[in-house]
């Protein structure tokens, strides 16, 4: 089956002052955020991915950029909106300061699946969203371009988050206990018979075996022998 690389945008200007920018226009990647994003797009650059689909807003449209000016080929590039940041509500613009203060942080931290954010989304629909388009991207690229496809989705923080909660078979409930850090990748190969998670959060080491190495097909009993190079 094909696999997709996630990758988070880098890190932003909001990020960098604690704010909760969400779907607000205008929110750039800082220095640190480009030359993340350029590790990104240089560790890629060993993976010939067939395709790049990012979330609309500016700090991922920016990082998959860095990661196609990378790529010796011409992947195909879009935007899904399905992708973009949760929608925060009334919770957008403040600080993440202020917003520790409010009854429903703490449902948040250990309930997410109740949670409505005021004049905003819930993180069951996020997650429901994000993740029926990974699924449906990933279904397009494998028909397209065969089971050895790899291609990435550049998206935010707690999207990922959603979808590797997904693949891994967690309730939304425990999401919070994945981590993914600006310009990380984690990697998912979605099989016949469940998804299977090859990596989380990193944010360094090589991925030239992706270009040789697609996993399907069922689990090595005892962990097999690992991934092969080229």
């Amino acid at each position: 089956m094909a696999t997709v690389i996630l990758v988070r945008h880098g890190r932003t200007t909001a990020n960098a002052t604690g704010l909760l920018a969400g779907r607000s226009a205008g929110v750039s990647l800082d220095q640190i955020g480009r030359d993340q994003a350029a590790l990104t797009g240089d560790r890629l650059a060993a993976v010939p991915v067939v395709g790049v689909v990012s979330s609309p807003l500016e700090r991922c449209q920016e990082t998959a950029q860095l990661i196609l000016d990378r790529q010796t080929g011409a992947p195909h590039s879009s935007v899904d909106l399905d992708l973009t940041e949760c929608d925060y509500g009334q919770w957008q613009g403040r600080t993440l300061s202020d917003l520790a203060t409010e009854d429903l942080w703490s449902v948040v931290q250990s309930q997410p699946s109740a949670v409505v954010f005021p004049g905003g989304e819930s993180m069951a629909a996020m997650q429901a969203r994000s993740v029926a388009a990974i699924r449906r991207h990933d279904a397009d690229f494998e028909a397209a371009y065969g089971p050895e496809a790899v291609w990435a989705a550049v998206s935010h923080g707690d999207i990922i988050k959603s979808i590797l909660a997904d693949a891994l078979g967690m309730h939304l409930d425990l999401f919070q206990r994945i981590n993914v850090g600006p310009a990380s990748v984690s990697l998912v190969s979605y099989g016949a018979s469940r998804p299977s998670v090859y990596a989380t959060n990193t944010d360094a080491g090589d991925l030239s075996w992706l270009s040789n190495d697609i996993h399907s097909g069922d689990a090595p009993v005892g962990g097999g022998a690992g991934q092969k190079t080229p």
